[in-house]
């Protein structure tokens, strides 16, 4: 029975990384279709667009489904939902802050269901502008450590581009810039001849919250219901979890 038990479990495995493969799809393909409506269909004149298509195609997203999203968006094909753009403020477990944000054609939808799944895994839902001051709209790219490629030479490609720090975070580097500045910064680390992972707006707290085991366990349970909902794009947290902690709960 013990192979059998062992191949159910790989079955499930399997099935729960498929669905949420299939999730990440659907939410980049709403971002490619959103920034189309917004800005054109045009990648080269619509910066925000090329950015989603390019985390697309970096996620294996197959072109013809990114095709179809970008004439669905643009009008050039029929089809396309009018999504909308919501954020949500609430709190975790251990006092954590969260920023959720939604594409969603149907708010009714969103809000009882980001509702129920905060409120079901220990958190609680806040008043707009309760939470939001403790976090800053930022431009992040994420870029790829390399052989050769050092935080200083990362840096000085992307100083006059506009970025206001550079730093180490384990298997890659993080470029923080402001919002306004993400484009410029994402170009200058593509003129520089360096590949990045990722270019996105974000939010970053100014006051982080560190938890212990336990309080990592529940906020990361809550994270990943919410994240799991189909109109939910983003959660953001002011959570620090030590590396300490990280460490016991990957053994777990």
């Amino acid at each position: 029975m013990s192979g059998h038990s062992k191949w159910a479990t790989t079955k499930h495995q399997k099935a729960a990384k498929d669905a949420k493969r299939s999730k990440a799809f659907a939410k980049l393909i709403k971002n490619i279709e959103v920034a189309a409506r917004m800005g054109g269909g045009d990648p080269d004149g619509n910066p925000t667009l090329w950015d989603a298509i390019q985390k697309a195609k970096k996620t294996s997203v197959p072109i013809d489904n990114i095709n179809r999203a970008v004439k669905r968006g643009s009008g050039a094909e029929a089809g396309g939902a009018d999504y909308q753009g919501i954020t949500y403020e609430g709190y975790g477990p251990n006092g954590v802050a969260m920023m959720i944000e939604c594409l969603t054609d149907n708010r009714n939808r969103a809000a009882s269901e980001v509702r129920v799944a905060v409120t079901r895994n220990g958190g609680n839902m806040a008043d707009p502008g309760s939470v939001s001051y403790l976090f800053s709209r930022k431009g992040l790219v994420v870029v790829p450590k390399s052989e050769g490629l050092t935080e200083d030479d990362l840096l000085m490609a992307v100083l006059d581009a506009g970025a206001e720090e550079v730093s180490d975070s384990g298997d890659v580097f993080e470029i923080v810039s402001e919002a306004t500045d993400l484009v410029a910064v994402r170009t200058a680390v593509q003129e520089a001849g360096i590949d990045y992972d990722s270019a996105d707006p974000t939010f970053i707290a100014s006051l982080n919250v560190p938890l212990d085991v336990e309080g990592a366990r529940k906020v990361m349970k809550l994270v990943d219901a919410i994240e799991d909902l189909d109109d939910v794009q983003n959660v953001y947290t002011n959570a620090e979890i030590p590396d300490d902690v990280l460490a016991a709960l990957d053994e777990e």
